[in-house]
């Protein structure tokens, strides 16, 4: 993942004059020495040729920089002053509020200063902020449109390298199966890791490229998905063309005809299953697992007992977090096995020690919880949900043996 220090930055500079080659030297709250740039390739077209001024009017020590190099050789990625970003309008605790209950938030868009580099030693380091105060130097050298495109191509496939590195993807597969030909339970956890970490890189993708107008491609391509690349490209094209049965999408109007009925209809093939969907729903309670049931009742329960507008990092966010991704990784394991439903016994053997792990993390956070509590009945109460942790935790602990 990025290292994102706009935060810690007290103030720094870029230093772009000399063509193919921005260095800089960025000071961050906390540390005596400055982070000293040597990079690869130029800013964009504002920012290129001009030596770039920065300071943060309110920086604040971020732990985690302490294992930044001070040494960050590498690549240039995108650097801008220029980027358009949504900021909200509200203060911190109106913006928490807001998104507790799902409301939409007041914003405004505005300039943002974004760096970004790929270190040797760290990764990808990015530096976005609207806050800064900033000062450009006159410009040594001129970039014009079609350098700009050629630099902004180059730091795409640099984005995609890292996220291939990052990713990690599994080779072969297929030599990871029993002799029943399905997987055991350390090749699932593999593939779940894969899957963690596919999941890590999409959201840093979606994060940078949210707001371009091409973000689906940038997206596409930076992911390594070209296949998506191929079909969005097919997109394209047929909506330049006529109408044929080939070109024909999801929930496009076409005409139908019968031979007593020439009227339109529209094109949906969901409501080819909306009865059996129906019936389904009627099913659904029976086929809760009776142990996700009691991992979904304790999450519910919790809720109600600790404080629910934590924010991210306090102990109790990161106890619902855990109970509330216990229940839905049981959901995805065990739910359904009552009506027929028979996943890998590998990937259940798999989804219930990462559960182990999550629960684990809940017992340290309510014990955080607890060790901060003066009130005797909220003690007791928290107590109560420890108490039902190590009992969910104790069934997984037999599921597992039974399945092994």
């Amino acid at each position: 993942m990025a290292w994102r220090i706009d935060e810690a930055v007290t103030r720094g500079e870029i230093d772009n004059t000399v063509e193919g080659r921005t260095t800089g030297r960025i000071w961050l709250a906390g540390r005596d020495e400055p982070l000293i740039l040597t990079l690869v390739g130029d800013c964009w077209r504002d920012l290129a040729g001009t030596r770039l001024w920065f300071e943060n009017p309110v920086p604040a020590v971020m732990p985690d920089t302490a294992a930044l190099a001070g040494d960050q050789t590498g690549i240039v990625g995108d650097m801008t002053a220029s980027r358009k970003n949504k900021v909200p309008t509200v203060s911190d605790e109106e913006l928490h509020r807001l998104c507790q209950c799902q409301a939409e938030i007041p914003h405004e868009w505005r300039n943002t200063l974004y760096l970004e580099w790929f270190s040797e030693i760290n990764g990808r380091v990015v530096i976005s902020s609207s806050a800064y105060a900033m000062k450009i130097s006159d410009y040594a050298w001129a970039m014009d449109e079609d350098a700009e495109e050629a630099q902004k191509l180059a730091n795409l496939n640099t984005m995609r390298d890292f996220m291939a590195r990052l990713i990690r993807r599994s080779e072969s597969p297929s030599s990871e199966t029993d002799t029943d030909g399905e997987l055991d339970e350390f090749a699932w956890e593999e593939r779940l890791k894969e899957s963690d970490r596919l999941t890590d890189a999409y959201q840093e993708v979606i994060e940078k490229y949210m707001e371009d107008v091409d973000s689906e491609r940038k997206e596409a391509f930076v992911m390594g998905w070209d296949g998506l690349l191929d079909a969005l490209a097919q997109r394209d094209e047929a909506a330049n063309d006529d109408f044929s049965p080939e070109t024909l999408t999801y929930g496009q109007r076409v005409d139908v005809s019968f031979e007593d009925n020439d009227e339109d209809e529209y094109l949906d093939p969901d409501e080819a299953f909306l009865d059996e969907e129906d019936d389904d729903d009627d099913e659904d309670a029976e086929d809760d697992h009776p142990l996700q049931m009691q991992a979904q009742e304790l999450a519910m329960r919790a809720m109600d007992v600790v404080q629910q507008d934590a924010g991210p990092g306090t102990p109790a966010y990161q106890f619902i977090t855990s109970l509330l991704q216990v229940s839905g990784k049981l959901a995805g394991a065990l739910n359904g096995r009552i009506s027929g439903y028979q996943p890998e016994t590998g990937f259940v053997l798999a989804i219930l020690k990462r559960c182990l792990h999550s629960l684990n993390e809940a017992v340290g956070s309510c014990q955080k919880l607890m060790a901060e509590e003066n009130d005797p009945d909220q003690l007791a109460a928290l107590a109560h949900l420890r108490s039902s942790v190590f009992a969910i935790r104790d069934d997984i602990v037999e599921l597992r043996r039974a399945l092994k």
